[in-house]
């Protein structure tokens, strides 16, 4: 009885020598968001963080995952989504999740929601499945004074724009968004551009760019980004960084400037996409000053004789530029007017048209799908040489450039689908273009650094519980350009804020994704 009793009162302590967590992740082959070499061992989560890493046997758990030495990571950051208006049709983000990403950034390429307090408030209440920060973005700001005018804004005008810019940053915004080669975007000068930044910077924003030419002028289009970011006093970041066919091979040079710009002490960083394709709107072709002022002066020059001459003729002159014979390598991701055309290139359009293959009858027929609505392309404009020279830069994240995919419609980039498993597969295990670890690193703590989120990008005591397990051996991406609509696989389990949404390769619905927002936001809402 005395032995019993004895036992009793040393029961507490037995208990305490345990320690409890809400999922335990055991027996994983750890690679920490550094760039360290791995380590095996095992995680544990309770409410939402990372309350340990190492070796955890004293720790048991409600739920406990033996990984089986795959590889346990932080989240996955995707630095360049356009997610807007794709939200409340899929909440989930499947493409996302599938492909291991916890979080995303989007309002990119100068496009975003002007009014970030009730599009946040939106979020929180919609919940999605990754957590979502934003840009507040150039095109929308010039639209909403300007519409889509090409001309500079008078004092008052740009004091209003800059007005918005600094709402975006008090509102949350991660910083300020430019998409110069898009509508009204391509009609600001750089002046316009710094004077829009500095309204960012007062709220310790980034500045991240679509540069004004990614082929013929890419040079120039960089220094004007980094100048931007120079002028303004604020970091920056070059959307899809990549080079067009004038320039194939010359991806040294353009890496060149970036790190001549970060010797001289500015921050200045990357992302790309690991395809050898880009992909945007048909209008990209047309000369931006064909389409200044909405919808129906478009049409009016499309259909003015003269004025379509001219088009053409410009477009003529371009093409001899960007060293092509033809249209072949753009292809429609998805044509509203005529599905048809879904999956098949200008070139095979113009001929189902009747037409002959000439440059000029190809160019005809852009205007015409124009004419009709237009359409989302996949342009096949990259060589594999420069994807890899870019990938092998240090301070290049990697990225999807993609919105939450609507499964099963159009044929759009697989970039959407399986860009981190495509790093990952093809890159990594395959290639060996960089290691394991850096490839992580890349996805998690270098974005998580450059973007502000303190709490993210690592596995840490503390840490927000934002994890993907996945196998390395059979981690691949199954999307293709002719097949799409394919998650990828090898990603076993994903945590989200501390929810399992994906167990065992499937999405078990939870949506506990949260807004992050910028400093300007901590700083003025305290």
């Amino acid at each position: 009885m005395k032995y019993i009793l004895f036992l009793f009162l040393l029961l507490p302590f037995f208990s305490f020598s345990q320690k409890k967590a809400d999922i335990l992740l055991k027996n994983g082959k750890i690679i920490d968001g550094t760039g360290n070499s791995w380590f095996y061992g095992d995680v544990a989560i309770r409410k939402g963080k990372i309350i340990a890493v190492g070796n955890l046997h004293k720790y048991r758990a409600s739920k406990i995952i033996d990984v089986q030495r795959m590889i346990i990571a932080p989240g996955f950051i995707d630095v360049h989504t356009h997610i807007e208006g794709d939200e409340k049709r899929t909440p989930t983000a499947d493409n996302f999740i599938f492909d291991g990403v916890t979080t995303v950034i989007t309002g990119n390429c100068g496009s975003s929601n002007t009014d970030l307090t009730n599009y946040f408030r939106m979020l929180d209440s919609l919940k999605l499945s990754v957590n979502v920060a934003s840009f507040i973005g150039h095109n929308n700001v010039r639209e909403a004074i300007l519409g889509t005018a090409n001309r500079e804004p008078n004092p008052e005008e740009l004091k209003k724009m800059e007005f918005l810019v600094e709402e975006g940053m008090k509102n949350g915004a991660v910083g300020f968004s430019t998409g110069l080669i898009y509508i009204p975007g391509t009609y600001a000068k750089t002046n316009e551009v710094v004077s829009l930044a500095k309204a960012s910077s007062k709220y310790q924003g980034i500045y991240t760019s679509h540069i004004r030419s990614e082929s013929q002028q890419v040079f120039a289009a960089i220094e004007e980004a980094i100048n931007v970011g120079k002028e303004a006093g604020m970091p920056v970041q070059i959307s899809h960084f990549k080079i067009g066919k004038p320039y194939w091979g010359q991806s040294d040079k353009t890496l060149g400037q970036v790190e001549k710009a970060r010797n001289e002490g500015f921050d200045v960083t990357i992302d790309q996409y690991p395809y050898t394709a880009s992909s945007t709107s048909l209008n990209s072709v047309i000369p931006s000053w064909a389409l200044e002022n909405g919808k129906d002066s478009i049409l009016y020059r499309l259909k003015n004789p003269l004025i379509r001459k001219k088009i053409i003729e410009e477009m003529i002159g371009d093409m001899e530029k960007r060293q092509r014979s033809n249209f072949d390598y753009a292809v429609v991701a998805r044509f509203r007017a005529d599905s048809a055309y879904n999956g098949k290139n200008i070139s095979e359009i113009n001929l189902m048209m009747g037409r002959k293959g000439t440059i000029p009858d190809e160019i005809e027929t852009i205007l015409d799908l124009t004419e009709k609505g237009g359409a989302s392309m996949v342009f096949h404009s990259m060589d594999e040489a420069d994807v890899e020279n870019i990938m092998k830069y240090p301070f290049t994240m990697i990225a999807s450039d993609s919105g939450i995919r609507d499964f099963g419609q159009g044929v759009p980039h697989p970039r959407g689908y399986g860009s981190n498993a495509r790093v990952l597969s093809k890159y990594v295990r395959e290639r060996k273009v960089i290691r394991m670890e850096d490839a992580i690193r890349r996805m998690t703590s270098l974005p998580a650094q450059k973007f502000g989120f303190k709490n993210r990008g690592l596995l840490r005591e503390g840490m927000a519980a934002d994890i993907v397990i996945f196998d390395p051996v059979t981690v691949t991406d199954q999307s293709t350009y002719a097949k799409p609509h394919q998650y990828s696989e090898g990603f076993k389990y994903v945590i989200v804020n501390g929810k399992l949404t994906v167990n065992n390769s499937l999405h078990t619905g939870i949506r506990n994704g949260k807004v992050l927002f910028g400093p300007g936001f901590k700083r003025t809402n305290n």
